[in-house]
Formats: C-alpha cells, structure tokens, sequence
C-alpha cells in the first residue's frame, strides 16, 4: 500500500514538473528542464532518490505522530506513564538516521566527483562575463570570439522568449566532453545552464573551469545566476547544440562573417580618414 502511494506521489509531481516540449519554459512548469548531459542526468536522478526518501519520511513520521495522538490523548490515558528512557528506541531513532544519511551521501559524493573531475577534454572555451552581455572565445577555433547581448523585447520575433533571447549564440557540437573556462571583466557573475548541470561563478582576475557533455541536439537557455549590478537578469545565456558537421560547418561561416565584418570597418575607417 505504502509503495502504491509513493508511486502516485511520485507520477503526479512528475506530471505537474516537466514540460511537455523539451527545454521550452512552460507556465506553472515546478521541476528541472528536461536533462540534456550526463552531469544533469546524475543530478535529476539524485533529486528523485531524495524526493522518494523525503516523502516516505514524511508519511512514515505523520502516521507515528497521528497514532501517538489518537493512542496516548488524556481521555484514553488518565495516568500519564513514568516511564523516561526506552534503550532500544534511542538506539534505533539514533541510528536510523545514521543509516538514512550514508544512502543520501554516497549518491551526493558521486554526484559531486562526476561534477567537480573533469574528463579528457575533446574542446574548449572560454567565458567572459561583462555588465551586462557574454563574451565567447573558442581557442581550438583559431581564438573565434564574439559577444552575445540580449534582444530588447520589442525586437523580438514570434515564438522567441522574453529575457532568454540572444543575437548570437553559444554553438557547441554534441557528444563531445568540452571544458568551460570561466572568467569576467568587471563584477561577479555566473555560468549557469539548468539544462545542462551547469553553474559556475565569473570571478575578475580568476579562471574557473568546469565541463559539460551535450547528449541531444537542440537549444539551451539559461542566466546569469548571479546579483551582478542592475543587470543580471538582462544576461541570457542560449547554447545551440548541432552535429559535429554543422558545427565545423557553423565555424567556417562565422568567421567568414566575423571576418567582412572587420573589413568593411577597416575600409569604412579608411575612407573616414581621407
């Protein structure tokens, strides 16, 4: 019967918690986005295994305090016992807990490890936060960079997201362990990617790191998570996960485009002059 109920618990917090497209924020949406790299994956299973113990916790001890009422009320116990110590139950509401908490440990220590060690690194980059707008560096892509700055809400096109909408994108390849050096210009900021598993703080003259691992093609938001100024909340972070051949794809154009760019100031520059 406990079992029964725990699963209907579990299935309808499940129900309420994810949303129904993948990675898309959805209105009255409580639990994580849907998991999209191995770190996250570990997470959310961390979360269900303490969500699965919190709740028969709670039932168990709400059935100790309904009996304890209903079995010792005054009118059932007009003598209230003498009794002041019980060896065994000390022993065992000592020890239960003990018990209870190494199953939470060994997960979270796991958890932590998978998080914290970062594998043989395919690829790397680098973040740089400034007030208010990102800044990517791609050091295996002949040092590409660029900036990401929010969209204002009135340029917005349909279907795009209020405050989670950039006008150029982190683009990384899936299936690939990347490392994530983690900087900033000016304040303190932070890296963070629900999606993903990710958060990291930018620390000014610091260099962070972390990793991810994209398992699925699509688009990832997430913010800065961090009290930054006026500003934090206008700092969008958006990923584009692509194939390994959009990818490479995707860097050829880029810097094709990055590099008319540069020329078209250069010439605009030189005529300024003359």
């Amino acid at each position: 019967m406990m079992k029964k109920i725990l699963i209907s618990f579990i299935f309808f917090m499940s129900f309420f918690s994810y949303p129904s497209i993948a990675n898309e924020i959805q209105n009255w949406q409580l639990g994580f986005r849907d998991p999209a790299s191995p770190v996250m994956q570990a997470v959310d299973d961390l979360h269900n295994f303490v969500l699965i113990m919190m709740t028969a916790i709670t039932i168990f001890v709400l059935i100790l305090i309904i009996y304890v009422v209903i079995r010792f009320r005054k009118s059932a116990n007009p003598i209230p016992s003498k009794r002041s110590h019980h060896a065994v139950l000390e022993v065992l509401w000592t020890a239960i807990p003990v018990v209870i908490l190494i199953f939470m440990a060994i997960p979270s220590f796991k958890l932590v490890y998978q998080q914290d060690v970062i594998p043989e690194v395919d690829m790397t980059i680098k973040v740089i936060g400034h007030q208010w707008y990102w800044e990517y560096q791609y050091p295996d892509q002949e040092d590409l960079s660029f900036e990401s700055y929010l969209i204002p809400e009135e340029e917005l096109q349909p279907g795009q997201p209020r405050l989670l909408t950039v006008d150029n994108r982190l683009v990384l390849p899936i299936n690939k362990n990347i490392q994530v050096l983690i900087t900033a210009g000016d304040v303190l900021h932070s890296f963070a990617m629900p999606s993903l598993g990710v958060k990291k703080d930018a620390v000014p003259g610091r260099l962070n790191e972390t990793w991810m691992k994209i398992e699925k093609v699509g688009v990832y938001r997430g913010q800065c998570s961090e009290i930054c100024g006026e500003g934090p909340g206008y700092m969008p972070i958006v990923i584009e996960a692509v194939s390994e051949e959009k990818f490479l794809a995707w860097v050829q154009n880029t810097k094709n485009k990055f590099a008319m760019k540069d020329n078209n100031t250069f010439a605009s520059s030189n005529l300024q002059q003359k």
